[in-house]
């Protein structure tokens, strides 16, 4: 699998292990292992995250709680293939495919939760 893009994320995990498996089996990130803890890399970008033993040195003010994020992928091809893929891995879908705009336009998408219950969507741009 091809690694997607990242459209917008803010995320805090419960369980390292899990989401390890879960972010590189379903989205295809590479596990970046830190001092403490671990992030997400996506090509060019990186989902840092928080979690168990993980105390962040500034955060909002409300800080990311595991399940309460919304994030937003760019699948790399039609939105049939990312279904396919969801199917495979285990993945329920909860919503779509339906039609929706990102940030480079008009767009079709697939809902989806991590391990912790944060939504997760797939978005595509191709026909």
């Amino acid at each position: 699998m091809r690694p997607v893009k990242i459209d917008h994320c803010v995320i805090h995990v419960s369980d390292w292990a899990r989401a390890n498996r879960f972010y590189a089996d379903v989205l295809g990130a590479e596990v970046v292992p830190r001092q403490k803890g671990f992030a997400y890399k996506f090509g060019d970008f990186l989902l840092n995250c928080h979690g168990p033993g993980v105390t962040p040195k500034i955060f909002a003010r409300q800080p990311v709680e595991p399940g309460n994020s919304d994030l937003c992928f760019e699948w790399p091809g039609p939105i049939a293939a990312a279904v396919a893929h969801l199917e495979a891995q285990g993945v329920a879908i909860e919503l779509g495919p339906i039609a929706t705009r990102g940030a480079k336009g008009e767009a079709v998408s697939v809902y989806f939760r991590d391990p912790d219950g944060s939504l997760l969507e797939f978005m595509s741009y191709a026909p």
